[in-house]
């Protein structure tokens, strides 16, 4: 959709409002539901950032303006009645105002962005293990991936299905650390694994 196609949407139905529900750009969860007005959904076309209407404050908010969880727009379109979006959007943090990545708990593929949402907060050597592994270095981040990879490798030949999943969140585990302490996170992973089946189909 673009801002030339905001008149198609049926704002008539309540006040004014239509309700707007945001999925995860590459799981497709459903992340939270807000509500739009017509000058919400131009904005949110025109600055790329997903901005809602605020009932309670009766004015219109950018989602993350003020804790920089902001909700980077992919898509947006209407349903077939052209009263309700389906918005697309690329998260910057967690999603609900309890720090959970979604407004409706987390679960599947989201405890993945709880983890590196934890990861970027532990700083204390002392107290964390995170932090500790991440003021070592790189290097030794590289270690600790070789070494969960070749038990999970190992649990895989030898040992049974509970040991394999142990196995293999470990190294899951230490992977978002080294991606975090990159600079990078599991969405980015996710982008390139997009980009290499548009390549092969």
């Amino acid at each position: 959709m673009t801002a030339d196609n905001i008149n198609q949407i049926d704002f008539t139905k309540s006040d004014g409002l239509i309700p707007a529900v945001i999925q995860h750009h590459q799981s497709l969860s459903v992340l939270m539901v807000g509500y739009m007005n017509k000058a919400a959904v131009q904005q949110t076309i025109e600055t790329g950032r997903v901005t809602f209407f605020s009932r309670s404050r009766q004015c219109l908010w950018i989602k993350g303006e003020t804790s920089g969880n902001t909700l980077e727009l992919v898509s947006v379109r209407p349903d077939c009645d052209r009263d309700c979006l389906l918005v697309i959007a690329k998260p910057a943090g967690p999603v609900c105002h309890t720090g959970s990545t979604t407004c409706f708990g987390n679960d599947g593929p989201d405890i993945i962005r709880t983890l590196e949402a934890m990861m970027a907060t532990r700083t204390d050597p002392e107290t964390s293990y995170i932090a500790r592994l991440k003021s070592a270095g790189v290097q030794k981040i590289a270690q600790k991936i070789g070494e969960e990879g070749v038990e999970t490798a190992l649990a895989l030949t030898n040992e049974d299905a509970d040991a394999v999943r142990r196995e293999a969140a470990d190294l899951v585990f230490h992977l978002l650390v080294g991606l975090n302490a990159r600079g990078l996170n599991f969405d980015d992973v996710l982008d390139e694994l997009s980009a290499r089946r548009r390549n092969a189909a």
